[in-house]
């Protein structure tokens, strides 16, 4: 019998939801055949099978979150199979030696499937802040479920002592509302936005400014995405400490000439933020044709885990929908975020009558940390002067 526990998906995620069996027990299966679909927080990961052989048993059902490392799936190895041969190479995701792999394989086996101990369980923004704070994650005692290691946990290393006479006061015992509601479990994209925002309020020191850009000078059928990711780049060019990443254990931070927007989108499941690489080298068609794909397999939960992480910077088009201002929330490692708000026709005056003109509203919000409010208006500034010009 043949057992095969949840592998390490990356991300430093600790656990993730099985949405979907494509077997049940009593199937045959042949090895690297899609076996299940997890869900993680950052996509939907289709698990292969390592080996070939019948299902003999399922150790999770659909809805179930699960550990990396617990049970998932027995499998009853036919005897002439590659498993059985010694000759499987294992998963896209996780690596399962065969019988005759040396001892090595073995224990790198179970230190990927957490066999030999306990793996430290911790949500994802609270494993960054500790590596950002330098904190030990594993000296750490979780006051999360069953142990599970939270943000608060981190926060409270370090923290001074209370005198003797201090007194703690206990926050306000949560209360039913009086018409009663549902309870809804935050859970995938929700619990990681929830988690990131928690890591960005307890490590970015935020800052916005606000602007508009007139648009009077565009013809009819103008592609608004496409001209604000043009004018980001202009904005890099202005200032480039705009796209960069700030690491605060070290005080120092990277400064990058590709420029790779991740543009927040909007699902049912919550907020994803798929990454257009090269801004920089793309024509507006090419652009064009990225930002649909990226919204469509957004929408779909087929966008890859590779497609959403190492943002150098981050926009936000939420007037696409409405609202004029916002504050956008800096993402860390990233320093700056752009959100752009719904166009309107303002009346404005210029040197000798009053006109109607478009406008767009702009909100920069960046980590004062590491970007001067110099740097962050002339980097606005570039913004506007690309957006305005009438091609």
């Amino acid at each position: 019998m043949t057992v095969f526990k949840l592998p390490d998906l990356g991300e430093g995620l600790s656990e993730a939801e099985i949405l979907r069996w494509h077997v049940k027990v009593g199937d045959y299966i042949y090895v690297d055949a899609p076996m299940l679909s997890v869900e993680t927080a950052k996509a939907v990961v289709e698990v292969p099978s390592p080996v070939s052989g019948t299902i003999t048993a399922l150790h999770a059902q659909p809805g179930d979150r699960i550990e990396i490392g617990a049970p998932l799936i027995e499998f009853a190895v036919a005897s002439g199979s590659a498993a059985a041969a010694g000759d499987d190479s294992g998963t896209v995701v996780g690596h399962m030696p065969g019988l005759s792999d040396d001892a090595a394989a073995a224990a790198a086996l179970e230190a990927a499937n957490a066999v030999t101990g306990p793996r430290v369980r911790a949500v994802p923004a609270a494993r960054a802040l500790a590596r950002s704070l330098g904190v030990e994650i594993g000296s750490l005692t979780g006051t999360g479920r069953g142990g599970l290691i939270t943000l608060d946990d981190v926060m409270g290393v370090g923290l001074p002592a209370r005198s003797a006479g201090s007194k703690m006061h206990p926050a306000p015992s949560a209360r039913p509302p009086a018409a009663g509601g549902d309870v809804e479990v935050l859970r995938s994209l929700r619990r990681a936005m929830a988690q990131s925002m928690s890591l960005s309020r307890d490590s970015v020191m935020a800052c916005s400014v606000f602007d508009d850009a007139d648009l009077h000078a565009w013809g009819t059928g103008r592609d608004y995405t496409t001209r604000v990711l043009r004018a980001i780049t202009a904005g890099v060019r202005t200032e480039p400490g705009l796209n960069a990443w700030f690491d605060g254990q070290s005080q120092s931070r990277t400064l990058f000439e590709q420029i790779d927007v991740g543009i927040a989108i909007d699902t049912i499941d919550g907020l994803l933020v798929p990454v257009i690489r090269h801004v920089e080298k793309r024509s507006p068609a090419q652009l064009r044709a990225e930002l649909d794909r990226l919204k469509r397999a957004a929408r779909d939960r087929t966008v890859g885990s590779e497609e959403l992480r190492n943002f150098t910077f981050m926009l936000s088009n939420f007037g696409s929908m409405a609202g004029r201002y916002a504050t956008p929330i800096v993402v860390p490692p990233a320093v700056a975020i752009l959100g752009t708000g719904r166009v309107r026709r303002d009346v404005i005056a210029t040197e000798d009558r009053i006109e109607v003109h478009s406008r767009m509203p702009l909100s920069l919000t960046f980590d004062h940390r590491v970007v001067t409010g110099g740097e962050a208006v002339r980097f606005l500034g570039g913004v506007i002067a690309d957006l305005e010009l009438p091609e």
